[in-house]
C-alpha cells in the first residue's frame, strides 16, 4: 500500500477488514457506507469533467462500471486482497489463522488426529465471496484519513483514475437566465449563495421535456453530479457525527433515511422550488400530483425513507441538479453546496428521529426466525407496480401479502410494514 499523508490507525484498518461473520462488536460497514460515498463522489466529478459532452445516461453507466460489485472485486483481486489472509470474515479460530500477507494462498490449517493422538495441521481453504472484497475495497477507502488527496492517492493505486483538478463547465446560453427563472428569490432559499453564472441556475431547473435552442442542455448532466456531491457530503456528515454514539449499520440506516428521492421530493415542495421548474404541461401535472400529497402529509418532516406514497422524481432531480450547480460554479467547493442545500434539507435526520427501516427490520427478523423469503413476484401495468412477498417455515407459509402501489420501492416498504404490523397482532413471537 502506498504511504501518503496521514495513515489510518490499526483499529481503523481493522475495522475496514472485518465482516459481520465474525460476529466482533464493530465491522466495516460504516465504513463502506463512507467509502461507498466518496467513490461515487469522485468518480462522478471526473467523468462529469472529462466527458462535457456525454448524456447523463452515458455517465451513469460509465459510473456503474467503476463503482459497481464486480468491477471493484476485480480491483481488488488485483491488488491480492482476498489472498493476502487480510480479510476477516469468520469467527475466529486459532487453528485456521495463517499469517497475514502469505501469498501462497487462502490457505488455513485445520486439525489431524493420528493414531499416536498428537496435533496435526494440515492446509485448507478459506472462500471470500465477490461482493466481500468490494465492500473491503470501500471500507479501505473509508477508513482513509490522510484527507482527500490521500484518498484519491489510494484510489489511483487500486486502478480507479480520479483527480480533484477543477476544469471550466463549458456551456453557451443564447439568454439572459433573469428572463425566465428568478435568480434573487431561488438565491435567496440557498442559504443565499450568489451564483457567479446564473445559467447553471437555469439549466438545473430545466426539464427535458422544455429544453429550448438557446437553452443547450436540462438539468439531468447536473443532477448526475449534484446526486453524488450531496450524497458523499450527507453521508460524510452523519457520519461524523453519530459514528461513535451507534451501531456499524445505524449510520447506513441514516444516510438511507437522509439520502433518497422521497427525503429531497418533500424539501423541494416545502421550499416552493416545484414553481421555478420550466417543463411541459405533462411533467407539471406528475409535480402537481406531488404537491397534492404532500398537503396531507406533515410539513415538519423532510424524511422520505418510509413514505407509503410516491413522490415525482423530477422534484428530487431538482435539489440534485441545484447540488451540482452550485458545485460546478464555487469550482467544485462541496462544503459550500453543503452549506446551501442544508437549510433546504431540515430538520435533519437524529438517531431521536430516524425512522425505523421496516424493510431491514423485515429481512432481519427473517433470518432471525430462519425463515424462507421466497424471491418476490412483481408485475408492472399502466404505470402500477404489483409487488407480493411470501414468508415460509418448514414447507408451511407463514405469511403473503401483495401491494399495489404506483413503484416498486413503495410497493416494497409497504409490503414489509404489514408484515411487521401483522406479527405484532398476531404475536408470532
Amino acid at each position: 500500500m502506498p504511504r501518503v499523508g496521514l495513515s489510518p490507525t490499526n483499529c481503523q484498518v481493522l475495522e475496514a477488514i472485518t465482516t459481520k461473520g465474525c460476529q466482533e462488536n464493530f465491522n466495516l460497514e460504516s465504513l463502506e457506507t463512507l467509502g461507498d460515498s466518496f467513490l461515487k463522489y469522485a468518480t462522478s466529478q471526473q467523468l462529469f469533467k472529462t466527458y462535457q459532452n456525454n448524456a447523463e445516461g452515458l455517465l451513469s453507466g460509465q459510473r456503474e462500471k467503476i463503482v459497481s460489485n464486480p468491477g471493484l472485486c476485480k480491483l481488488g483481486c488485483d491488488r491480492k486482497l482476498p489472498i493476502t489472509g487480510f480479510i476477516r470474515n469468520e469467527c475466529f479460530d486459532p487453528k485456521k489463522w495463517t499469517i497475514p500477507g502469505d501469498y501462497s494462498g487462502t490457505s488455513f490449517l485445520s486439525e489431524d488426529l493420528p493414531s499416536n493422538e498428537r496435533n496435526i495441521y494440515i492446509k485448507g481453504r478459506r472462500k471470500v465471496k465477490d461482493e466481500t472484497v468490494a465492500d473491503v475495497v470501500e471500507a479501505l477507502i473509508g477508513a482513509l484519513r490522510g484527507g482527500e488527496i490521500a484518498v484519491i492517492y489510494f484510489m489511483n493505486w487500486v486502478g480507479i483514475k480520479v483527480d480533484l483538478v477543477h476544469i471550466p463547465y463549458e456551456r453557451h446560453f443564447q439568454v439572459q437566465p433573469e428572463k425566465l427563472i428568478d435568480v434573487r428569490h431561488l438565491e435567496s432559499l440557498l442559504n443565499n449563495y450568489s451564483f457567479c453564472h446564473p445559467h447553471l441556475l437555469l439549466e438545473a431547473l430545466t426539464h427535458r421535456s422544455c429544453m429550448l435552442p438557446k437553452i443547450p442542455g436540462c438539468y439531468e448532466r447536473l443532477e448526475f453530479l449534484g446526486d453524488a456531491v450531496l450524497d458523499y457530503v450527507i453521508t460524510f456528515y452523519l457520519y461524523n457525527k453519530y459514528r461513535a454514539i451507534s451501531s456499524p449499520g445505524f449510520v447506513t440506516d441514516m444516510r438511507s433515511a437522509s439520502v433518497n428521492n422521497d427525503c429531497y421530493a418533500l424539501s423541494a415542495v416545502k421550499a416552493g422550488l416545484h414553481k421555478h421548474i420550466l417543463a411541459s404541461d405533462n411533467a407539471d401535472n406528475d409535480i402537481a400530483n406531488t404537491v397534492n400529497n404532500f398537503g396531507r402529509l406533515s410539513i415538519e418532516s423532510t424524511f422520505g425513507w418510509e413514505i407509503e406514497t410516491y413522490f415525482s422524481e423530477v422534484l428530487a432531480d431538482i435539489i440534485e441538479s441545484i447540488a451540482g450547480a452550485i458545485f460546478v460554479d464555487s469550482e467544485y467547493d462541496k462544503d459550500i453546496v453543503f452549506q446551501s442545500i442544508c437549510p433546504l434539507l431540515e430538520p435533519l435526520v437524529t438517531p431521536e428521529t430516524m425512522p425505523l427501516n421496516h424493510v431491514r427490520e423485515f429481512k432481519d427478523y427473517c433470518r432471525k426466525m430462519q425463515y424462507i423469503m421466497k424471491r418476490p413476484v412483481i408485475s408492472t401495468q399502466n404505470g402500477v407496480v404489483t409487488r407480493t412477498i411470501e414468508v415460509e417455515a418448514k414447507g408451511v407459509v407463514l405469511y403473503k401479502y401483495t401491494s399495489t402501489v404506483s413503484n416498486n420501492k413503495t410497493a416494497e416498504i409497504v409490503a414489509c410494514n404489514f408484515f411487521l404490523r401483522s406479527l405484532k397482532e398476531t404475536n408470532l413471537e
